[in-house]
This record gives structure tokens, C-alpha cells and sequence, in this order.
């Protein structure tokens, strides 16, 4: 249980998009070069120890409290070794993992994508649906060091996290289809000229690390537990310790006038 519940903390597959992405726009550089690439590799290092940091530090606080449970030895019991067959691993794979979890992910992005593009292409005024949610939610987003456009994005990537910058791309586009701008030095210019800063990046890259896992994986942690209760708590923990530290980073930047 202590696993189920701090395993988003370390950035899966589609988390990585976003973080590399940031790094390379506002900390690294376009250019290319060894140089660049190490500098890349060791930020990026630096972000999966947090996430690995905060695993350790949560589920320590968890074992002590909600999950203290007692002291207990574990036993395994080796079956007898046969030699693998090649042919039915494949088949297996397939239709118990595979083709189970693409079921899942289908039935929860085809209605968000459905969402995704109501939201993008209704207009009231001159105004789509999707900036004014994202103006609603920007006072509280702020506070995180991030804008409602990102926050919205955040939200609306519930069913994979690789299209949060892509959806932060449209909506500052004002597209009706997600998106992104051609070139990494377009990038940049977009998010600046929406206000990014390197603080912005920062507080998007911390809470990309910890919000919410992915609708997939929530559904195996209900699958796995049998309970909402839990499965609610999984996706409670690592958003609020995502928003406290968003809070705390753009705090101490307000505080020293950085940025």
C-alpha cells in the first residue's frame, strides 16, 4: 500500500515531455553540444532524485501514521523453475497487460479528448470556453507561480500527462486543436511572450513531477486496492505535496525578488 501510494512521485514516460522540454528551453539552451547534453543529464537526474526524495520522506511519514501497521516477516516461496516459453510470454503480455491497459486508456481519453475539443472550440464572446476556465482558475494558479492556462492544462491531461504542453500551446495559440509550435526557439518566444520566466518554468516542472497521477493509473490502483477511498488518497498526496511546494518555491522567490 505504502508503494501504491507514493509511486507517481517518481515521473513516469509521459512526464518526462514536459520536464525535458522546460529544461532545454529556459536552462540548458537549443545549441546542442556535449556540454549542453551533460548539463541536461544531470538537471535531469536532479529532478528524479526529488521525486525518489520525496517516495522515501512521504512514505516514511505514512508508515508512521496512517499505515503504521506492526513489525512482520515476509516469506517467499519460490515456484519450481521451468524453462520460459518465448511464444506464450508474448501472448500472455499481450492480452492480460497490454491490450487490458490500452482498453483502459481508451475508455478515459476518448471522452477528454471529446472535452478537450468543446472547450477549445465553443466561443462566448470572442473568448473560447477554454481561456475563460483558465482565467476562473488563474488567482489560485498564481499562487503556485503558475497561470490558469497551465493549471487548466495540468487538469485537462488527466488521461496522459504527454499532452499537458501541448494543450498549454493551444490555448495560448487560441487553436482548436492541440499543438505545438515547430521549433523549440518558438517555444520560447510563445512562453515568453505569456509571461514565463525561469520561475514559471520551475513551478511547472515541480508540479509536472507531483500532481495527480494519470487516469490509467488510477484505475489500476482501484483495480489493485478495491477501494476509492484509496485510490483518492493516491492521487491526493502527491498534489498537495506538488501545490506545497509551488507554494513555498514562488514564496521564497517573492520574498528574495528573484526572477
Amino acid at each position: 500500500m505504502l508503494a501504491i501510494l507514493t509511486n507517481s512521485f517518481v515521473p513516469c514516460n509521459g512526464r518526462f515531455p514536459t520536464l525535458i522540454t522546460l529544461l532545454t528551453i529556459f536552462f540548458v539552451g537549443t545549441s546542442g553540444g556535449s556540454r549542453a547534453f551533460l548539463l541536461s543529464a544531470l538537471m535531469l537526474t536532479g529532478i528524479i532524485l526529488l521525486g525518489v526524495g520525496m517516495t522515501f520522506a512521504v512514505t516514511r511519514l505514512l508508515s508512521v501514521t496512517l499505515l503504521k501497521g506492526v513489525p512482520s516477516s515476509f516469506t517467499l516461496e519460490l515456484p519450481p523453475y521451468r524453462r520460459p516459453q518465448v511464444i506464450m510470454v508474448l501472448i500472455r503480455s499481450v492480452f492480460d497487460r497490454t491490450l487490458f491497459v490500452l482498453g483502459r486508456a481508451v475508455a478515459v481519453a476518448a471522452p477528454a479528448g471529446l472535452l478537450i475539443w468543446i472547450l477549445a472550440n465553443t466561443l462566448i464572446g470572442d473568448t473560447t470556453l477554454l481561456n475563460l476556465c483558465a482565467a476562473v482558475l488563474d488567482p489560485f494558479a498564481r499562487l503556485m507561480g503558475l497561470d490558469g492556462v497551465i493549471l487548466i492544462a495540468f487538469i485537462l491531461g488527466f488521461p496522459a500527462n504527454e499532452i499537458v504542453m501541448p494543450i498549454i500551446f493551444m490555448a495560448y495559440l487560441a487553436q482548436g486543436t492541440v499543438m505545438e509550435p515547430g521549433s523549440l526557439e518558438a517555444m520560447k518566444s510563445l512562453l515568453a511572450a505569456h509571461g514565463w520566466t525561469w520561475m514559471t518554468a520551475v513551478s511547472t516542472m515541480l508540479f509536472s513531477l507531483m500532481h495527480w497521477p494519470c487516469s490509467t493509473t488510477l484505475l489500476t490502483i482501484r483495480r489493485e486496492t478495491g477501494s476509492w477511498g484509496w485510490t483518492g488518497l493516491a492521487a491526493l498526496l502527491p498534489t498537495a505535496a506538488g501545490m506545497l511546494f509551488c507554494m513555498i518555491f514562488t514564496g521564497i522567490c517573492s520574498i528574495f525578488s528573484l526572477g
